[in-house]
């Protein structure tokens, strides 16, 4: 299918097994950036479960065909086409080889074989494979895969590809050549190889079962200073899956390789992952405490798809949160035991909160939008605009949902019944299903439900209190609200909902929880309640006095919950409840509350007033020293812009922010001597720690700074910010105070300070990419003014030498995170937003269209805006919808104008 026609739509209902299964493959690569010969050798033979086809058809995209070889003779009968080769009548079993060129050094898309800074870097997922050589490129085809690389030693001394070496040598014509074998059966979007000037920091490791095991990082020759907590994060990754899940690094060696030109975070090709260098480099001078956490978890994410992923496979694309949902969960996991092993629950409960609030902001919006779908998506047109929050975070949700119903050790079963069931093959989300519910000997029919049903389902609580009776009844209410198409077009009935509770008493403490027809209370103050109908009532009995209940504790499903508590009620949960989660949830509840009612005044140019018991309640948290530094941080943090303007019924940008910017001028000016104190108590003097704990002081610490710069008076907070941006010796603070005087200054659109500390920060670190990204965001999310538009620095820097659109990770720190994360300037009334958006969508169109559909999907919600911003917003989207030639960005487009 061309690019510029009608698009097709690929569905579910419509899979059908292969007519032919690809046993073995042997590649060979003559290595040219401008001419890449690729030989492909495969040993090919007719599915005996599939219907019988005439031909074989295998894919390709942008290659040059060279010969066909069956069995030793040319095949005359081979046609290639723009989308792939046909060969008519060909043997039921048979060897065919293949000879193809590509062009790598004009591989702007950077999918399949592609250079970036004079190396070779392959990304197949999800179907980058067919733009290498001509193959059955879809994931239920797994063959076992043998590499030989040929390319000149001087410019390509490093050869890699999955698997373990074979051998190497040099070759008579300066060149030399490696062989790689891969002993595992794998689908062909788990290929890799790498060519070029790298060097390793290696380590050796013995597995459990004493087997030695080498580890590399691989990175361009100046970056290896910064490599040692990725290799410390790759070795914690393997510690903890052996000893979590009982899963062996199967592998002789394992490598990570890092680009810098890179479509996504990582890739976790079999035994060889690329990554994104923001996901590898990392020292204190140039990475900040979120940059390490991240580090840690991705690599983390991408080690442990080698069991959920790569031993075991995706039939189909359809079943994508197959093995990212269940990743997205084991790495989420592996970073809270990392935080506070199995038993800190505060320290858990930080990693938790993060999590959430990912999932509330974007994938609740997702879930509201045109590009709703469920867990397993029903049909697309481009798989590339489905590696989605639903997919991954709401899917990494659904999977905890069996742990919360099973607990750790059942969880463990099923997990181990799915590998010795499925080792080797692609399997669906449902084969993951019947793992979990015959290892725990439960009917898990209903839960499918989670897997095909659209839309966040909203469940409203009511409750009764009998005091003769000593009974407290819960009647939870399932549903998903009126404003959702696709969750009314997907759904079939009412979810099995883990729904945990908690009963609080009027002392703070937890009350003994004993359900109606059970003998005895519980050890546990916490329920997990398994909500299974529409409406249904549970009874707790003997309960002494009213309760306050705590709802969804440990947000134990995807769901909003509706309950109508008071202010007061959200203040006395936030200071008493023992469950940190819904500590921290109270708080949120009541920033919300207060937000969007402020916002409301504000869209009307009426007065605004924040109420004292709000700034008590902030001031409790702040000054409660039994609180962890980093759950401080996150309690005192207030929703974000994006997420307020989404649960209003029009959103209004400006007057989120004016209602936002109010509240926190009112919480500094309050509790200024408060804020100035917490800045002076979590400095963390001595050498820089990438620990959680130390990590917690420096969040408190720095949030208490962005506070202070809204006093009304502002001058000593501006003083604080450049003497801790001068004297600072790691880039977690230097980066905060160079945004606090940014955000200090914007009223009046710059300060002598900020600048200062703008030129000095590039002058600092130009020779360090991932520094000068940051150095683009931050000015492209500062805040800005009436008088003085962030869009008018965004375009100036454009133009800035630094910058290459072609970059994706360049082209995210200042584009991205204007249209994304500065909504109050990027939605200013006069559309200049929307228009700068349009070009830009357009622009990355014919250089890269992964990275322009994820930028086009900045506009799908336009429909829910103030009629301005509403009008302004399509005509950017018909704008683009006309120039635009990929299917990845006319589906997005085209489904939001839909």
């Amino acid at each position: 299918m061309a690019d510029t026609e009608t698009p097709n739509v690929i569905r579910r209902a419509d899979y059908a097994p292969p007519a032919f299964l690809i046993d073995t493959v042997a590649l060979e690569f003559d290595l040219v950036p401008e001419r890449t010969v690729v030989r492909n050798t495969m040993r090919v033979r007719r599915n005996p479960d599939a219907s019988r086809a005439a031909h074989l058809e295998l894919m390709g995209e942008q290659l040059e065909f060279v010969s066909a070889v069956i069995d030793g003779k040319p095949f005359p009968n081979a046609h290639p086409h723009e989308h792939g080769l046909l060969l008519d009548n060909v043997p039921d079993s048979f060897e065919l080889t293949l000879t193809s060129i590509c062009n790598p050094v004009e591989n702007t898309t950077l999918s399949g074989l592609y250079v970036s800074s004079g190396n070779f870097f392959t990304q197949c997922e999800a179907e980058g494979f067919r733009r290498i050589t001509y193959f059955l490129d879809r994931p239920d085809v797994m063959a076992s895969f043998t590499v030989t690389l040929r390319a000149s030693k001087a410019d390509y001394p490093v050869l890699l590809s999955n698997g373990n070496l074979l051998e190497e040598g040099d070759l008579p014509d300066g060149r030399h050549f490696a062989r790689w074998e891969d002993p595992f059966k794998k689908p062909s979007y788990l290929f890799a190889l790498v060519a070029g000037k790298l060097v390793a920091l290696e380590e050796r490791v013995k597995t459990g079962s004493g087997k030695e095991k080498l580890l590399q990082v691989w990175v361009e020759p100046h970056d290896l200073d910064k490599t040692r907590h990725a290799m410390d994060s790759l070795i914690h990754s393997i510690r903890w899956d052996e000893e979590r899940f009982g899963l062996e690094l199967d592998l002789d060696r394992f490598m990570i390789v890092a680009v810098s030109d890179f479509n996504m975070g990582a890739m976790e090709n079999k035994g060889l992952n690329i990554f994104n260098t923001k996901y590898v480099l990392a020292n204190p001078e140039t990475a900040t405490d979120t940059d390490f956490a991240n580090i840690e978890a991705v690599v983390g994410h991408e080690y442990f798809h080698n069991w959920t992923g790569n031993r075991v496979t995706c039939r189909d694309w359809f079943q994508l949160s197959l093995k990212e949902g269940l990743t997205v969960f084991r790495d989420q996991e592996f970073s809270a035991d990392m935080a506070g092993g199995a038993t800190d629950e505060a320290a858990r409960a930080t990693k938790r909160i993060e999590d959430v609030r990912v999932l509330r902001q974007m994938q609740f919006a997702e879930d509201a939008g045109p590009m709703a779908h469920p867990v397993r998506p029903e049909s697309y047109v481009e798989i590339n605009n489905f590696y989605t929050m639903t997919v991954y975070e709401k899917g990494s949700e659904v999977v905890r949902m069996y742990q919360t119903l099973f607990g750790r050790d059942g969880f463990r079963k099923g997990m181990d019944l799915y590998f010795r069931r499925h080792d080797g093959q692609a399997v669906t989300c449902d084969d993951f299903r019947h793992a979990l519910a015959d290892a725990n000997g439960r009917d898990l029919a209903q839960f499918e439900r989670w897997y095909s049903q659209a839309g966040t389902p909203r469940v409203s609580v009511r409750t009764r209190y009998d005091a003769a009776q000593r009974r407290y009844s819960v009647t939870l209410k399932q549903g998903y609200g009126d404003g959702v198409p696709a969750a009314r077009e997907t759904q079939k009935g009412p979810l099995l909902i883990p729904f945990a509770i908690g009963l609080i008493g009027k002392d703070g403490r937890d009350l003994p929880l004993q359900l109606d027809g059970e003998a005895q209370a519980s050890a546990s103050t916490t329920r997990v309640l398994e909500f299974t109908q529409t409406d249904q009532t549970f009874t707790f009995v003997n309960v002494g006095e009213e309760p306050l209940p705590s709802l969804l504790r440990n947000f134990s499903a995807p769901v909003i919950v509706e309950y109508d508590y008071t202010a007061d009620q959200l203040a006395f949960l936030l200071a008493h409840d023992s469950d940190p989660f819904n500590r921290w949830e109270a708080g949120q509840r009541l920033a919300t509350r207060e937000l969007l009612a402020l916002a409301g005044r504000a869209a009307t140019g009426a007065a605004l007033q924040l109420d004292d018991s709000v700034v008590a309640a902030f001031a409790r948290v702040l000054t409660d020293e039994t609180l962890s530094p980093a759950f401080r941080e996150l309690a005192l943090m207030l929703p974000s812009e994006a997420y307020l303007a989404e649960q209003m019924a029009e959103s209004n940008p400006a007057a989120v922010h004016a209602a936002r910017q109010f509240v926190r001028k009112r919480l500094a000016n309050a509790l200024r001597d408060d804020w100035l104190k917490v800045y002076e108590q979590h400095r963390t003097p001595g050498a820089y720690e990438a620990t959680p704990e130390a990590a917690g002081h420096r969040a408190l610490k720095n949030l208490a700074l962005s506070y202070l710069t809204e006093l009304d008076d502002a001058a000593h907070a501006v003083r604080l910010a450049a003497a801790q941006y001068e004297a600072a010796d790691n880039m977690t603070d230097r980066a905060a105070a160079l945004s606090a005087l940014l955000n200090a200054a914007a009223p009046q659109g710059g300060s002598a300070e900020a600048q200062h500390a703008l030129d000095d920060f590039y002058r600092r670190f130009e020779k360090e990419p991932l520094v000068i990204d940051k150095w683009f965001a931050l000015q492209a999310t500062q805040r800005g003014g009436a008088q003085h538009p962030v869009i008018d620095t965004v375009r100036k820097l454009m133009t800035h030498p630094a910058f290459n659109l072609k970059n994706p990770n360049r082209a995210r720190s200042l584009i991205f995170s204007f249209c994304a994360a500065n909504p109050a300037q990027f939605h200013a009334e006069d559309g200049s937003g929307y228009a700068f958006w349009a070009d830009q969508v357009i622009a990355l169109d014919a250089l890269n269209p992964q990275v322009a559909a994820r930028l086009a999907r900045s506009l799908e919600l336009w429909r829910r805006f103030t009629p301005t911003l509403r009008d302004s917003m399509r005509a950017a989207l018909e704008k683009v919808a006309a120039q635009v030639k990929s299917r990845d960005v006319r589906e997005i487009v085209e489904k939001a104008l839909a």
